[in-house]
């Protein structure tokens, strides 16, 4: 299924008050003309399939009687400040779907209701330890994780083929296949890496045993100016070596699935899943067949694959919610075991589910095959409501990179990014 993840998506502007004026119990609340009280759940166009939604709303309906939940869907564009808005006012939604980087900083303003209470009502115990991380802020709960994905090297099988390169387990082993796949055609890019493609990055940051910010005290602080850092700018520098793609571009700009790769020119790549159905979209529209093959993106050994960024969603309950005892008793449905499992049925394994145990069996070859093989890898950015800021344009990230694929030091170059870090961070 074709979905974009929000995946850091900034939330500049974000941090006006949304204090706190709801009321745990349900009484009140939103009601149809039938006298049926409403239960309001937000979810992004493309998350939710409509069949596997209806289920889950029937199930509920059939066990609260004079209860209809309403669902509406929201558009990614401009959701930051209507998410805003919403939280802040009387009718509220009860249930939304946040981002996962998003949620501590709405979380902080006082938007979201406490769920700490109800962690073994939610399953809290089984989820994903990788992905839970994004649901809790200064040792509490918001929000129940839904789903996430990682990114994976998409490589094309012919190329591949031809320079007698097979899937990669290691660093070493991946860096020798690009230099045959250089020898075996100089004027095809054996992988295409733009220069601030920072999600790759810090993959191998984590691999190096680094960060991209750390806690200090009570304040955090930049992290790029370290020899962790160092090293894995170094080896993204050798990985774009091969690639002709801008220094100062990331993979949005252009669109590498849609806009690149569909060319041709291009051995591989690394991209989410909706970026591989995009660019298979887009060359079956101009006559091309497209065989990709899927692997995780190397670790520095081959007994784990290399750590990925988990971009993807929660479900949180807004403070305000007219009917938070209710929405808290969907969310537990909805994330819950049964139905994450029939949600990965329904997108067929094209996520990571908050419980492993409900994760879908992927089809052999696939590519949600080689994202679930490094679901153990996976983290997010820094827990902070400030990492907001850090990702407001422009960023300081991208600019490292930029800096250190043109020649600069990396240690020099992350030292000037993380006083930028160490600004933006910690403003609340």
């Amino acid at each position: 299924m074709k979905r974009k993840l929000i995946a850091a998506v900034g939330v500049a502007g974000m941090m006006v008050s949304v204090a706190a004026c709801g009321s745990d119990s349900d009484k009140g609340g939103k009601t149809d003309a039938s006298g049926n009280k409403t239960l309001t759940v937000w979810v992004m166009d493309g998350s939710a399939p409509d069949a596997w939604m209806a289920a889950v709303n029937k199930e509920f309906e059939a066990a609260h009687k004079g209860v209809k939940v309403k669902v509406e869907k929201q558009q990614w564009n401009g959701i930051q400040e209507k998410v805003t808005a919403a939280l802040s006012e009387d009718n509220a939604p009860d249930v939304l779907e946040l981002g996962n980087t998003q949620t501590t900083g709405y979380a902080a303003t006082g938007g979201l209701a406490d769920l700490t209470g109800d962690k073994a009502k939610l399953g809290y115990d089984n989820w994903n330890k990788g992905i839970l991380p994004s649901a809790e802020l200064d040792g509490k709960l918001y929000a129940a994780p839904w789903w996430a994905a990682n990114r994976v090297v998409i490589y094309d099988k012919a190329a591949y083929k031809k320079a007698g390169v097979t899937p990669p387990k290691t660093r070493q082993e991946w860096i020798d296949g690009l230099k045959k796949l250089k020898a075996a055609d100089p004027k095809t890019q054996p992988i295409y890496l733009p220069g601030q493609s920072w999600y790759v990055l810090a993959g191998f940051v984590w691999d190096e045993g680094g960060d991209l910010a750390v806690k200090d005290g009570e304040k955090w602080k930049g992290a790029l100016g370290t020899p962790q850092a160092a090293a894995a700018m170094n080896f993204y520098k050798e990985l774009a070596s091969y690639s002709t793609a801008p220094k100062d571009k990331d993979e949005a700009t252009p669109q590498q699935s849609t806009d690149i790769v569909p060319k041709g020119g291009v051995a591989s790549w690394i991209g989410l899943g909706w970026e591989a159905g995009g660019a298979i979209d887009a060359m079956k529209k101009a006559g091309k067949t497209a065989d990709f093959g899927y692997f995780p993106i190397p670790g520095k050994t081959a007994d784990k694959p290399g750590s990925v960024f988990f971009g993807g969603s929660n479900l949180a309950v807004a403070e305000r919610s007219a009917n938070k005892d209710l929405a808290k008793e969907w969310l537990a449905l909805a994330a819950g075991k049964a139905q994450m499992a029939k949600y990965g049925e329904a997108v067929q394994g094209g996520v990571i589910p908050n419980d492993p145990s409900a994760q879908f069996k992927p089809a052999a070859g696939s590519f949600a095959e080689a994202m679930v093989q490094a679901a153990g890898t996976g983290r997010i950015t820094p827990v902070t409501a400030g990492w907001a800021n850090v990702e407001t344009a422009p960023n300081p990230i991208k600019d490292y990179m930029t800096k250190v694929l043109k020649g600069e030091d990396p240690v020099k170059a992350g030292e000037a990014a993380d006083k930028v870090i160490n600004e933006r961070i910690n403003q609340q």
